[in-house]
């Protein structure tokens, strides 16, 4: 068994990096929106999170294609990170020196537009107007991320999570309204600090954005997310409460040319009942093709 003074320094510090290397707090504006058939999107970007002295870094390369699902757009991404974990704490007169790195966790997203996003190659979409789209969506993560069962913080969490969600985007003039809902559930870690058991219960979110439209098709969005949940036991014992978190940020777009953009985002916690909130700040460069 590990001592109480590990549980808390991974549940008040490593909480932080692990929930957003695996999506449970992550604001991300445009996931039901329409795009034509047969579009892809390669992003290669960095983000870091801090907090306190701790500092995540991650280097970040996704793909997706846009696909026709039962007459409906749809989309599958695959996501590579690749992080450096870093910083000092104290705690109960002892000192944790923290440094890390490795590939985290690959990230499979995929979703679908149950209404209002039909399925158009280039051509057509160039008429298209939205109105209300609704859909779903269904993300899992590999854990084949780096990962060292003798060290208290990794870049990798050892263990699956899958997030089922809904979600809904309405258009006004140039104004697009998002609202979505999302439940994250992990499978166990059995190799945690030697061969001990870490659990936890799933975490339940919903995110908002409010996105405005260019003519130039740059946008800028204000984001918001809540989530709570996500209560954790080691050998079977409650070692912390349940989370309950609120995020606001924002996320802008520019188009360089018709191929290839660029995209800023940023978030920080603005209330935390468990104390693990952090400041976030990425960019990254967005290259399309395809969709003829």
């Amino acid at each position: 068994m590990i001592s109480h003074f590990c549980h808390r320094l991974l549940f008040c510090i490593a909480a932080l990096f692990l929930s957003h290397l695996t999506y449970a707090q992550e604001i991300e504006a445009r996931t039901y929106s329409n795009a034509p058939i047969g579009m892809n999107f390669a992003t290669a970007g960095i983000t870091q999170a801090k907090s306190g002295s701790y500092r995540l870094t991650s280097e970040i390369a996704s793909f997706t294609h846009v696909l026709d699902v039962a007459g409906q757009s749809g989309r599958v991404s695959l996501v590579l990170p690749y992080s450096e974990l870093t910083g000092t704490g104290h705690l109960a007169g002892q000192t944790i020196n923290t440094s890390t790195e490795g590939l985290s966790d690959p990230v499979i997203r995929s979703s679908v537009n149950l209404y209002g996003a039909p399925a158009l190659d280039k051509s057509e979409f160039s008429s298209y107007q939205q109105d209300l789209i609704v859909g779903a969506s269904l993300n899992a993560s590999i854990p084949w991320g780096h990962y060292n069962n003798q060290q208290l913080l990794n870049v990798g969490a050892n263990r699956w999570f899958i997030q089922p969600g809904l979600g809904a985007s309405q258009a006004l003039g140039s104004w697009r309204f998002e609202l979505a809902g999302a439940a994250t559930f992990y499978t166990g870690n059995t190799n945690y600090m030697g061969s001990n058991s870490l659990n936890q219960r799933p975490i339940y979110s919903a995110q908002t954005h409010a996105i405005y439209y260019f003519p130039s098709s740059a946008w800028f969005s204000i984001d918001a997310t809540y989530y709570t949940g996500g209560q954790s036991f080691l050998n079977g014992t409650a070692i912390n409460g349940v989370q309950e978190n609120w995020r606001l940020g924002g996320t802008a777009s520019y188009p360089i040319d018709k191929q290839n953009a660029i995209r800023i985002h940023a978030s920080t916690g603005v209330y935390s009942l468990t104390g693990n909130s952090f400041d976030l700040i990425g960019i990254s460069w967005q290259y399309r093709w395809g969709g003829d």
